[in-house]
């Protein structure tokens, strides 16, 4: 079961998130995005994870699924836990918890490292929605960038490139030239083309693959994802596409640190991954202790790291409710 450190206000909100956020659980049908408003523009921490026991029908992949999750979410939050059979009574952390990418509010941020997308609503970045995705492996990695949505498309055929077509005919997938709309097409019932034509932002006919690294290079979304983030999105949103696997931000007067490197990504040291801004402000206090651990342990949960002090007060405060 992985440690993990909550503030005072995640503490808080525990009970109501367990009653809110897994009923459904085991239903094949999942949720659009966790949708979350920063009550202070300079903040940039939302949501908070929690445990519930898992039933015997559950898999971690039904839990993912039904909180807008990916497997790799799942996986590094619960490495004790079998994936396809927790066992009936286990407790599950369904770790629901971001740090905002440091990136423009504006339009689609797509965070490679953590294979996640958020969308920030026209003249609303106060407004977050978060979706789990899946990126592309190796050789076909998503690109970094920024880029602007050129196409959208309803019901789209899927032509496979050549290189795609390669991967697949070495272990024996002869794909057709043309796959037509269906429930067998890998872009699902919706596309999105980015301004580097070659990328899409679809959906998929093997959602269980969500949150992992596994695509031709386009960004994978659930059905449920996609759909509605499609119907968000006009023609010329800005996507800019960034891979950040450690993330600090602030909650009131709290610092949190996300850890997301994953197995291929060269990790830093502890006092690297405190940016500037933070560890050499007045009044910020670092738990170093804190911080080495969260690089450690890699759980993908925010860890609380720091605290500063009010400048009027002169000590530090507690958060108020």
């Amino acid at each position: 079961m992985s440690d993990f450190v909550l503030g005072r206000r995640q503490r808080a909100w525990i009970a109501t998130a367990v009653c809110a956020s897994v009923l459904g659980v085991g239903a094949v049908d999942g949720v659009g995005a966790e949708t979350f408003r920063l009550e202070n523009p300079n903040d940039s921490v939302v949501g908070v994870p929690f445990y519930f026991k898992a039933r015997a029908q559950d898999t971690l992949l039904d839990v993912a699924r039904q909180n807008g999750l990916g497997f790799d979410d799942m996986r590094q939050a619960n490495p004790d836990v079998d994936i396809w059979v927790p066992g009936d009574g286990t407790p599950v952390m369904v770790p629901a918890f971001y740090v905002l990418p440091d990136a423009p509010r504006t339009g689609i941020v797509i965070n490679r490292a953590e294979k996640r997308l958020y969308y920030f609503p026209p003249n609303d970045p106060n407004e977050v929605r978060i979706y789990a995705i899946s990126v592309g492996k190796d050789a076909m990695g998503t690109p970094l960038g920024s880029f602007t949505v050129i196409e959208k498309r309803k019901d789209p055929t899927w032509t496979p490139g050549p290189n795609v077509r390669a991967a697949h005919a070495a272990y024996g997938d002869i794909l057709p030239a043309v796959v037509p709309p269906g429930p067998d097409n890998p872009l699902g019932k919706y596309a999105m083309r980015l301004s580097r034509p070659d990328y899409l932002i679809h959906g998929t006919s093997q959602p269980w693959g969500l949150g992992m690294e596994v695509s031709g290079g386009c960004i994978r979304m659930y059905p449920e994802g996609i759909e509605e983030l499609y119907g968000l999105t006009d023609i010329s949103t800005p996507v800019n596409i960034i891979d950040q696997p450690y993330k600090v931000g602030w909650r009131g007067d709290e610092l949190y640190l996300e850890v997301q490197t994953g197995e291929k990504s060269v990790r830093r040291s502890a006092r690297e991954v405190i940016p500037h801004w933070a560890k050499d402000s007045e009044g910020v206090t670092i738990d170093w202790e804190a911080v080495e651990r969260a690089v450690r342990e890699d759980t993908g949960i925010p860890q609380l790291v720091g605290s500063r002090r009010s400048p009027s007060e002169g000590s530090y405060l507690p958060m108020i409710f």
